[in-house]
């Protein structure tokens, strides 16, 4: 008898606060300002979320010089470098900062640090958003380590006045291994005061990694420029699954990838919305796949306000 198929749906998945918040601040904006808001960047690295953005008046940019003078801008969850606010003003634009608050504590971390004339190796990829920020609080003082074979080309000026910081959407375990390689080379290297990777992506790749040694095949729901969702497909087949996909949607399922695959493992990215997900569950439960056993190993209980220049204007609007 063949076995019966089921899918382990991962939980915590999906959207974490500070992406939340992201999406809700354009969204809010939206109904205070009217359309068009102006978002710098993409707001979060979801391709579903983007395009609901756009067609409710979100026009998205790459740079402050493309939004008109005197207009709305908000900055998106990754964070932006001290200049992105100087040339905001420059243009006189009203800027929402929807950095998510765990990228500003590490942009915090980076000011203090280089206030102290510490070196900081920011443990990231290189060209990422969320890096580019953080790497322009500090630019004389941080220097990219991206993976633990960059750690070889790292050069400090005292070797005792060193700290690391990271991203906060990387893995868990190689980015413990870069630190590792690099406490080798640099026995007096300092950890940052709390854990820099932030709660929701450790969330998310523990559950992965508690149930992939269970799964034939692992489906994570998330866009390919979402550093967080790549991530869980590298856990979920470090872990054990025998194979591990990334879509943004349901159709881009290949159905070959279900050949004789009993055990299913569906999870999703921190920018994805939960909607996804469900749409990849009806696609499974037409295959076969009804038996859905949720595992949520932890609940999460975090919520963030929206900013503080958005919420003032909503107070402002609603007071006689």
């Amino acid at each position: 008898m063949a076995d019966p198929k089921r899918v382990l749906l991962a939980k915590p998945r999906g959207y974490c606060a500070g992406v939340d918040r992201a999406v809700e601040t354009v969204e809010k904006a939206l109904e205070l300002y009217g359309a068009p808001v102006y978002v710098r960047k993409e707001i979060v690295h979801n391709r579903h979320v983007v395009e609901t953005l756009q067609d409710a008046g979100a026009i998205f940019v790459e740079e402050n010089e493309e939004v008109p003078h005197g207009s709305v801008v908000v900055f998106s969850a990754h964070g932006v470098a001290p200049e992105v606010h100087e040339q905001a003003a420059e243009r006189e634009l009203k800027a929402i900062d929807a950095t998510c608050p765990l990228v500003t504590k590490v942009h915090q971390e980076a000011r203090r640090f280089a206030r102290d004339d510490y070196d900081i190796l920011l443990i990231g990829h290189e060209g990422h958003e969320e890096v580019v920020g953080t790497s322009g609080e500090a630019p004389a003082h941080i220097q990219l380590v991206d993976g633990p074979d960059s750690v070889d080309q790292v050069n400090v000026r005292d070797p005792e006045r060193v700290v690391w910081l990271s991203q906060t959407t990387l893995s868990v375990d190689e980015t413990m291994e870069t630190v590792d390689r690099l406490k080798k080379r640099l026995p007096m290297l300092q950890s940052p005061p709390s854990d820099d990777i932030c709660y929701a992506t450790q969330n998310r790749q523990q559950v992965v990694k508690d149930i992939a040694a269970d799964c034939d095949v692992m489906i994570v729901v998330g866009s390919r420029n979402s550093s967080n969702s790549v991530r869980l497909v590298e856990v979920a087949l470090q872990h054990g699954a025998k194979s591990g996909h990334l879509v943004d949607f349901a159709h881009e399922i290949d159905e070959a990838w279900l050949e004789g695959a009993a055990t299913v493992g569906v999870s999703s990215g921190a920018s994805v919305p939960d909607n996804l997900v469900q749409d990849v569950l009806a696609f499974l439960a037409e295959r076969g796949y009804g038996d859905v056993e949720e595992i949520e190993p932890v609940t999460e209980k975090i919520t963030f306000q929206l900013p503080r220049e958005l919420v003032r204007d909503l107070k402002a609007a609603q007071t006689p």
